[in-house]
């Protein structure tokens, strides 16, 4: 039986193609600049990512539907909090298949990682200058996996957007990115605009950071809280007191500099050292009740500030996220009421969970003295 031979006309092969490209279009190189100016390049947006810090799953979900859908292995220290990860796992079963790639602080398995054949691995800054993630990022990289850093902690409001400008280019979802970008920047700038005259009066603010009368008193130097509460109108009594991000003050300290108001941050993980319970999970009566039993403690209770009732409680998970804008409306609002008056920080967080983020998780996020 004689073979049938076939001949592809060149001009229906182009044909083809271009049908083709129709239904499927080629996908771009994407190259971004991070935020220790490294140049990172992917062939196509990435589909299949390891999050260095587990968290940062919500802020893929201000980008993405299904930001579950895109994760294959994550880092457990720093992970979502239980009522966090119960939310998003009723939405999205799929979570349960994301594999552990390190639980330790600085840790991650490199082996792990090249097993799950992702196309992108997402450091911290924390996580740089570190020698063991130095060495690990080395050999991922070596494997031919490309690592990014962003940071949503140390400098949260310095390097937030740009983080979540990387993140967005890097996953096809750079217009999501650029949408939430104009959300934040217009309820900022209409808190530093009024805040631009100098001859308004800034409250000292003691930021008591993992609040419990145990072992008083944990607080800001720089970074992170300091920068919450001086862009919404405080000054932080710890700056310069304090050198770095985080480090301890006695009690004695705190009732000589007699803040005007006392900012005390707490969640749930504070609950074993009978400290500040706030954030996910949390009902507000409970919040309530850890936030009387904190102001009442032998030396905080003759507090002046405690005692006039400029006490406010936060959650402290506030610091890894850029939801944290709904937060420094809250401050402002606490340092400044008349200024910030039309204000609505609990509304803010309602217009992200619509507009922005595919899960709602309830809780309570702050708490005031006397309310």
């Amino acid at each position: 039986m004689p073979r049938l031979r076939f001949t592809a006309m060149p001009g229906l092969a182009f044909y083809g193609l271009a049908l083709c490209g129709l239904a499927a279009p080629l996908q771009a190189q994407v190259t971004v600049t991070d935020l220790l100016d490294r140049q990172v390049t992917l062939p196509a947006p990435a589909t299949r990512i390891v999050l260095g810090e587990g968290r940062h799953l919500t802020v893929l979900g201000l980008l993405h539907d299904d930001p579950v859908s895109l994760v294959a292995g994550w880092r457990l220290d720093k992970a979502l909090d239980e009522p966090t990860q119960q939310a998003y796992r009723a939405r999205f079963p799929a979570i349960d298949a994301i594999r552990p790639v390190g639980s330790g602080n600085r840790d991650i398995s490199v082996e792990n990682v090249i097993a799950l054949e992702p196309d992108l691995l997402v450091l911290s800054l924390m996580d740089q200058g570190d020698p063991g993630m130095d060495r690990a990022r080395e050999q991922i990289e070596a494997a031919g996996i490309p690592v990014v850093y962003v940071d949503f902690f140390a400098h949260p409001q310095e390097n937030s957007l740009p983080s979540l400008k990387i993140l967005g280019d890097l996953t096809g979802a750079a217009e999501k990115a650029d949408e939430f970008a104009d959300f934040y920047n217009t309820r900022l700038s209409r808190i530093t605009e009024r805040l631009a005259d100098p001859a308004i009066v800034r409250p000292r603010v003691f930021i008591h950071a993992h609040a419990s009368a145990q072992n008083c008193c944990s607080t800001v130097g720089s970074g992170v809280f300091h920068d919450f509460v001086t862009t919404a109108g405080g000054e932080n009594i710890a700056e310069g007191v304090v050198q770095g991000v985080l480090g301890n003050v006695s009690l004695e300290y705190l009732i000589a500099a007699d803040p005007d108001i006392y900012l005390a941050t707490g969640g749930t993980h504070m609950a074993g050292r009978d400290g500040l319970v706030l954030g996910s999970g949390v009902d507000a009566d409970a919040a309530r009740a850890s936030f009387d039993r904190l102001l009442s403690a032998p030396g905080f209770s003759s507090l002046p500030a405690i005692e006039e009732g400029h006490a406010t409680g936060i959650w402290h998970m506030f610091n890894d996220s850029p939801v944290h804008i709904a937060l420094i409306e809250y401050l402002a609002q606490s340092f400044h009421p008349e200024l910030f008056a039309d204000l609505d920080p609990a509304g803010t967080l309602e217009l992200i969970d619509r507009d922005f983020l595919p899960v709602s998780v309830s809780g309570t996020w702050w708490v005031q003295a006397g309310e």
